[in-house]
């Protein structure tokens, strides 16, 4: 199980710009896909963006691509989260976690505080 810690969350204007960080513990970092998963109320968890475990493939949820930018980096077992141009949609706790290589699922039931995200003028 990795374990994660996540930051970076706060309140922005429509438009701006947030990142998130996700500090893991372990050494089984670098060996996993990872992934960014956001909670919004009444909402179930929602698939955000994920990255391979060397960092060579991305993927976005369709309501975010060319805004978010997912990274890695496994010498330092951080992955991270650019958000540009955020909208109120976008309002929701924000959660990193191993994902099942190839796939949109998390890969155990292991969930973290996330941290929040609001977006308000």
């Amino acid at each position: 199980q990795v374990q994660v810690v996540e930051s970076g969350g706060g309140l922005v204007q429509p438009g701006g710009s947030l990142r998130l960080s996700c500090a893991a513990s372990g050494r089984t970092f670098s060996s996993n896909s990872m992934g960014w998963f956001r909670q919004a109320p009444e909402l179930g968890r929602q698939f955000v963006a994920g990255i391979t475990w060397g960092g060579g493939t991305t993927d976005y949820l369709g309501s975010v691509r060319g805004r978010f930018t997912i990274s890695r980096d496994n010498a330092k077992n951080m992955l991270y989260l650019q958000m540009n141009n955020l909208k109120p949609e976008d309002t929701a706790v924000y959660y990193c976690h191993t994902i099942v290589h190839g796939t949109r699922d998390p890969a155990d039931a292991y969930w973290g505080q996330g941290t929040q995200v609001t977006v308000s003028s």
